[in-house]
């Protein structure tokens, strides 16, 4: 039986089991490290966030960014957008040294039992762990709107679902969104020579302003200070003090995570992308059909006018939806009993980042309703791990009996009751 097993090989699901491996919990991690970095994002983009900002979390906090870039000659700097695929490089080097090796296995199935949870993958394994953490990134929650979700994938697709836009050279295509995604898109593929326009529901594109210098007197640093999700107040409380956020009214903090931090695209991308792409402002998507291999759109204004677009094919820059209804790996009878952070479907969380089922935590996007909009970025990343392996810890140290809640508890049981010594025996081999 183990202690942990880390689901999920980004940036979190990395760091947790790092600071996992060195509390010396007898732990596995179940994933494809920096998977949706490698697989689902174009190459050419950029990292968004200062390199700085953009560490992965070990305990004595050696295998930084910087210190990958370094030892390989390249050069980072503040204000300076460093390529994803040296993110991605760099997310990899730190799971082959500051954590230990993940497995490359797909969890189809997170099942309490008596002893804590089953664990199984689409690769055939069954394992036994005394608590679970879930780090399984943003792939599970992509979101698009209503009217594009009943179109073929041919036509449609989600802009995380593409590696290389050269295969849209010469067509005409459509980018629903207005943040970073969007806009950084539509411009790779303007590049790639695809006929390309992207449609807002805002009146305007927002913009970042360049960062300040890190070096600044003490006046503007006061004013404005530094963090890592930017400049100024607020963001310095998302970014620095989540435990804070996560003491606020559900209510406030479901809202703080859906509105802080809005669509808005980098500063280094302005001159790339608007002498390249047009855009359809204050246009709200209400229909889609196929006519004739195209894609209709029906666009209403905020003023009432409707107009029509045709296109050959349509890209969903429209975030990720944190819900737990998305999460089909975990059992039926753990999502119907979690708590919720107010009306939203994610997960309440106690200070260790544990769940209302005990043993189950949770890392990543779907913590952004409990804890704020740091946990949608990398930066989160660093809060979570070491708090969150504190709390598994803890509740290693708990009486067995808590870990499988009451509701729950009799029907794990009889259904695992056979079966329990064969896993436990499996996974004692291991």
């Amino acid at each position: 039986m183990y202690d942990l097993v880390v689901v999920g090989a980004g940036p979190y699901g990395l760091s947790i089991a790092s600071h996992a491996a060195a509390a010396g919990l007898n732990l596995r991690v179940l994933g494809r490290p920096m998977a949706s970095w490698r697989d689902h994002m174009p190459q050419g983009m950029f990292l968004k966030s200062e390199p700085w900002s953009s560490n992965l979390s070990d305990p004595a906090g050696t295998h930084t960014l910087a210190a990958y870039c370094a030892a390989r000659g390249i050069t980072v700097e503040h204000g300076r957008p460093l390529p994803i695929g040296t993110f991605t490089e760099y997310g990899q080097w730190f799971g082959k040294r500051a954590a230990p090796p993940a497995d490359e296995q797909t969890v189809t199935s997170v099942v309490p039992c008596a002893r804590g949870f089953r664990v199984e993958t689409a690769e055939g394994e069954v394992l036994v762990s005394r608590t679970v953490a879930l780090a399984v990134g943003v792939m599970p929650f992509v979101h698009k709107p209503g009217p594009l979700r009943k179109l073929p994938a041919q036509f449609v697709s989600h802009s995380s679902h593409h590696r290389d836009l050269s295969r849209f050279k010469g067509k005409d295509v459509t980018v629903v969104g207005a943040g970073q995604a969007a806009l950084e898109s539509a411009a790779l593929l303007a590049e790639e020579g695809a006929h390309v326009r992207v449609v807002a529901r805002a009146d305007r594109i927002n913009w970042n302003t360049p960062p300040q210098p890190l070096e600044r007197s003490l006046f503007k640093a006061i004013r404005d200070p530094h963090c890592g999700l930017g400049t100024g107040w607020p963001s310095w409380a998302w970014s620095e003090i989540p435990w804070a956020v996560r003491k606020l009214p559900a209510g406030l903090r479901v809202h703080i995570a859906r509105t802080a931090l809005g669509p808005a695209g980098a500063w280094w991308l302005r001159d790339r992308f608007e002498f390249a792409v047009p855009v359809l402002l204050s246009s709200r998507l209400t229909a889609a059909e196929l006519v004739r291999d195209q894609v209709r759109l029906r666009l209403e204004s905020t003023d009432g006018i409707v107009r029509t677009v045709e296109t050959d094919h349509v890209v969903a820059a429209t975030g990720f939806a944190p819900r737990l209804a998305r999460l089909s790996m975990l059992d039926d009878s753990v999502r119907a009993i979690l708590h919720r952070v107010g009306s939203s479907d994610a997960p309440e969380l106690n200070a260790r980042f544990e769940s209302s089922h005990p043993g189950l935590f949770f890392a990543g996007l779907l913590t952004a309703p409990a804890y704020g909009p740091s946990m949608r970025f990398v930066y989160g990343a660093t809060f979570t791990a070491s708090r969150l392996v504190q709390g598994v810890q803890r509740r290693l140290a708990a009486p067995r009996l808590a870990t499988v809640p009451h509701a729950a508890r009799a029907r794990t049981i009889e259904q695992h009751r056979g079966t329990e010594g064969q896993l436990a025996g499996q996974a004692g081999q291991r």
